[in-house]
Formats: structure tokens, C-alpha cells, sequence
């Protein structure tokens, strides 16, 4: 009876052992961003046949903005063609970020006479764009598509830089919401929430030609990256680093990219009866 009662305790901790193994092997993720990890950064290309882009790619993001490669374009009213709504909106914990992800039609933004609706928002800490080769705190990338006669989509990103300082009213509002979803792939509602939020006081922006800066890395991904920096706090950043899985490593931005002669404009209000500098 003894002996049985032996097996079946060894059986029990075999079994969890397993289930344990099991949890790990399932959760380990594709990539990440780890530079001694063999899933790093610079090993993303070769990860998968369809991720060569990170390895081969011409166009790759981010790229450091600076001052003396843009070519200044004045442009009458700054960023007026935003035309964002409120809209109902959940909030998931995707294991290498958190994202918000609106279910309605949250407005669209205007590049060209071509309109991109937002799809979802999400942060990479630190930010990974850089402006004159400073590196900012947090980066918020809003996500939007425009879709084409042909069945697929085109890609426009905004990013959003911030420093550390005086915590984001945005994110205090939404702090509450991430503080539920501590696991991968939970997913919670938010409500409604007004992308128009993440904008306000927007003058001058970057734009030019890049990536996704995850897996598969595509390219011809159009990048407007607003020159205003906001202020965030530890704190915030910190729930962000809290949420994530630990295996992605503490940070998610992908590392500066060649910027292989791109053009990158910068867009500032047309000067009343003034010179531009």
C-alpha cells in the first residue's frame, strides 16, 4: 500500500513537472528583445524564412531624426488632417507590449488625400525613434491602415515621444485597466476612448519612409514622428515594464537602423510674414 502510495505521489510530480515544462515551452515567445538572447534583434531575420526583412531590408525602423538630413516643408496648419473620434475601446496585454485596440471606426488621419484609420495604439520603453541621437522614455505608436482596391493594406505609424517628468493624464486614466491584465493575452474593455487625447498641441512633425521596427519588419510602412515631446512618469512606465513578460527582457525597443540615403521631412507651420529661421 506504502509502495503505491509512492508511485502515485512520483506520478503527481512528474505530471506537474511536465505541465510546468509545458506552460514554459507555450509561453516562450517568437522573438524578443533580449541582445544576448539567440531570438535578439539581430537575430529576428533569420527566425523565421518570412522575417528576412529584419535582416535584408533597405527601409528599416527606427532611425535616428536628425536635424541635418531633414528637409524643412511648410505646411499651413500644422497637423489639421487628424479627424479622430471617440469610440469604444479594449486593452491587451500582447506579452511583449500592452496595446489598446478601438472597435469602432476611430477616425482616420490624412496623408497624400489618402485616408488611414486608426486600428490600435501600443508603447515600446525606451522609445526607439531618437532625435539628434537622444533617446527618449517612452514611445507610443498609433497604428493605422488604409485599405487597397487589390485586398490588402497600406500602413501608416505615429510616433509620440515622451520623457520622464509629470505623469501622462492619458495614461493615468488608463494605468487603472493595465493593472488587470497581468497575463498574456488578457484583454479587458476600457470604455471609450478619444484617440484625439493622445494628440493634442501637435505643430511640427518628421515623416519618412520605414518598417514595422517587430517581426516581419515590413517595409513601406509611411512614419510620422511628432516633434512635441510629452512628459511621463517612472511610475507609468513602470507598470508597463510590470506587465510584460519577463522572457521579452525589461525593454522592447528594437535597436537604431541604417538609414541608407532616406529622405526624412519635417513639417512645420507656414510662417506668417516670417522666415523659417
Amino acid at each position: 500500500m506504502q509502495r503505491q502510495s509512492h508511485i502515485s505521489i512520483a506520478i503527481l510530480l512528474m505530471s506537474v513537472l511536465f505541465c510546468s515544462t509545458l506552460t514554459r515551452a507555450l509561453q516562450e515567445p517568437e522573438y524578443g528583445y533580449d541582445k544576448k538572447s539567440a531570438k535578439g534583434p539581430q537575430h529576428w531575420g533569420d527566425l523565421k524564412e518570412e522575417w528576412a526583412a529584419c535582416k535584408i531590408g533597405q527601409s528599416q525602423s527606427p532611425i535616428d531624426l536628425s536635424t541635418s538630413r531633414v528637409e524643412v516643408i511648410p505646411k499651413l496648419g500644422g497637423l489639421k488632417y487628424w479627424s479622430y473620434k471617440p469610440q469604444p475601446a479594449t486593452i491587451t496585454n500582447r506579452g511583449q507590449d500592452v496595446s489598446v485596440n478601438w472597435v469602432g471606426d476611430a477616425g482616420s488621419i490624412d496623408i497624400d488625400g489618402t485616408s488611414f484609420f486608426l486600428q490600435q495604439a501600443h508603447w515600446h520603453w525606451p522609445a526607439e525613434h531618437t532625435i539628434n541621437g537622444r533617446r527618449y522614455d517612452l514611445e507610443l505608436h498609433m497604428v493605422h491602415v488604409s485599405p487597397q482596391p487589390d485586398g490588402t493594406n497600406k500602413t501608416a505609424v505615429v510616433g509620440i515621444l515622451y520623457k520622464y517628468g509629470s505623469p501622462d493624464p492619458f495614461l493615468s486614466e488608463l494605468g487603472k485597466y493595465i493593472k488587470d491584465i497581468p497575463n498574456e493575452d488578457d484583454e479587458k474593455s476600457v470604455g471609450v476612448i478619444d484617440p484625439s487625447e493622445m494628440m493634442r498641441g501637435s505643430k511640427m512633425y518628421y515623416r519618412y519612409l520605414g518598417s514595422l521596427t517587430a517581426p516581419p519588419c515590413t517595409e513601406g510602412i509611411i512614419w510620422t514622428v511628432d516633434k512635441k515631446i510629452r512628459t511621463v512618469s517612472r511610475g507609468q512606465v513602470k507598470l508597463f515594464m510590470d506587465t510584460v513578460l519577463e522572457h521579452y527582457a525589461r525593454k522592447n525597443a528594437r535597436p537604431l537602423q541604417p538609414i541608407n540615403h532616406r529622405e526624412i521631412q519635417l513639417y512645420v507651420p507656414k510662417p506668417k510674414n516670417k522666415p523659417l529661421y
